[in-house]
């Protein structure tokens, strides 16, 4: 009998200890940079058809490792080598499949502070935000190896006179899953981890600016003994192999978490019936959001500026929920502004390799100028710009924007209703608390909010009427934990997938029925 499920610590970095191991592990992973890396197909390292080089945003000048890029005959090896895998692991028992993942969970708390380390460079996290994502990761599969075993056992059903019924889950079958860049363990594992452990096969196809850590992961399940061809690593450019993969007839389910554009393209593509195909494709997808923060009359204003702030710039903004827009009611919007422009200005920026910066590099050369292109776009609209605005100065050799504040924005402006995956918050007056809420609805995603009131009523209208899928009150509007925040949206925010949730592994089974008269 296992223990109840807890959430990983996370560390602060305050020991010295602590310290010591991430200084030593982030010099071993640039000792390693300019490592090639094969994919893994059917637990062969195989070669691709050229390369693609995974570098580091903090210094655009290391290449950390170069991958083998896929093609689309060997995408279509890779599903075929998952198709063969799953007619035997459909029928290994859950109990089997959960304890690879518990083994997995083992390896990486043994592996952490490298697994952290890694993201420090190839993702340009600081300390905290990389053990973080090492964290949630670990709790993926601690959790659903957990549900697995809850799914397992007999379901309860109204009895019926002459005869014996049962209900139970089977899986789907081949898998192809696409996780993102910004939380390139936590989400890739979660994604993959539930579709594994509910007894699917899958190709995973990792970004193309984080293969590193995803063939990190893909070394933990073959440490865990995980058999060969249930776990692909397929590492290749979406425009090239991406369609082959999700059009392909043996695909069963695609789970996707990344862009808009992205994600609708393959609910498209998914939808259309490709020839020897004899089942409805399923998709999963988490596709972001233009999340905001209310800050009512009736708040603490410093906790509401704190917690923006947080919210706005941590991992440079690059977050699904990053708080993107703050929506603030007319009476405290002086007061609230000079408090988070105050706030801002405390942020550290810089080579994350150096604890002492919180902010780090955005993740590209292409974010960087999209980001920037946002601020320049919002100040011709009538944006006023409170804070940064430009690359960050003297911070290094890398991909640093500025934290920025942009004020007076209009709810229909550009950066009011597109989501900019950046450091940049638009700052919005409201005349009310009505308007507020009707402001912070007023687009079309529905991922993450977040209140600040000390009004008993107003948080309970928030509750009803703030249409999001992770709202949160009096607290800032990032991070979810595992089993305590389901986390998933709604509108084109995506399929409210609801990661970490009780109800998430049912996204990768089916329900089977038999009745037998006795």
């Amino acid at each position: 009998m296992r223990p109840e499920f807890t959430n990983c610590e996370v560390y602060t970095f305050a020991d010295e200890a602590q310290r010591k191991a991430m200084t030593e592990a982030i010099a071993k992973v640039e000792n390693e940079a300019g490592k090639e890396y094969d994919l893994v197909i059917n637990g062969e390292r195989v070669k691709g058809g050229g390369l693609l080089k995974t570098i580091n945003p903090s210094d655009k000048d290391m290449v950390l490792g170069v991958f083998q890029k896929g093609t689309p005959e060997l995408a279509e090896k890779a599903i075929r080598a998952a198709d063969t895998a799953f007619e035997h692991w459909q029928h290994v028992p859950a109990e089997e499949r959960a304890e690879y993942l518990f083994k997995a969970a083992e390896i990486m708390k043994r592996r952490r502070i490298e697994l952290g380390a890694t993201m420090v460079l190839e993702e340009g996290k600081n300390w905290i935000e990389a053990d973080a994502d090492v964290c949630e990761a670990i709790d993926f599969l601690e959790f659903y190896a957990r549900e697995m075993l809850r799914y397992a056992e007999p379901q309860g059903l109204t009895p019926f006179p002459g005869e014996q019924n049962e209900y139970f889950y089977i899986p789907l079958g081949v898998g192809v899953v696409i996780p993102p860049w910004n939380f390139p363990l936590a989400i890739l594992v979660g994604m993959t981890s539930a579709a594994i452990v509910a007894g699917n096969t899958v190709v995973l196809k990792p970004s193309s600016d984080s293969p590193l850590i995803g063939y990190k992961f893909m070394e933990i399940m073959e440490e865990a003994k995980l058999p060969a061809g249930v776990l692909n690593f397929f590492v290749g450019s979406g425009g090239v192999v991406g369609d082959t993969l999700v059009a392909h007839p043996r695909t069963r389910f695609i789970s996707f978490t990344g862009s808009r554009a992205v994600g609708l393209g393959i609910v498209e593509l998914a939808a259309k019936t490709q020839p020897g195909q004899i089942w409805i494709k399923r998709v999963i997808a988490e596709m972001g959001g233009k999340d905001a923060t209310v800050v009512d009359s009736e708040a603490d204003i410093d906790a509401a500026a704190k917690g923006t702030a947080i919210a706005s710039f941590g991992f440079q903004g690059q977050k699904c929920s990053a708080c993107s827009r703050a929506i603030v009611v007319d009476s405290v919007y002086d007061e609230f502004l000079a408090k988070l422009v105050t706030e801002t200005k405390k942020i550290t920026v810089g080579p994350v390799k150096d604890q002492g910066n919180y902010m780090g590099p955005v993740i590209n050369q292409k974010a960087m100028d999209s980001i920037l292109n946002y601020v320049e776009v919002a100040q011709k609209e009538g944006g006023r710009l409170m804070l940064g605005g430009g690359p960050a100065k003297d911070a290094g050799n890398g991909f640093y924007v500025e934290p920025t504040i942009i004020a007076d924005v209009r709810s229909r402006d550009t950066i009011g209703q597109e989501e900019i995956f950046g450091p940049v918050c638009a700052v919005i007056k409201a005349q009310d608390f009505d308007d507020a809420l009707r402001i912070a609805n007023d687009t079309e995603y529905g991922l993450t909010g977040a209140l600040f009131s000390s009004n008993v009523e107003k948080l309970a209208r928030a509750r009803n009427e703030f249409h999001v899928g992770n709202l949160y009150l009096n607290r800032k509007c990032t991070g979810a934990l595992v089993d305590v925040h389901p986390f998933g949206g709604f509108n084109m925010s995506g399929t409210d997938s609801k990661a970490g949730s009780r109800d998430y592994l049912l996204l990768f089974m089916q329900g089977k029925s038999v009745s037998k008269k006795v």
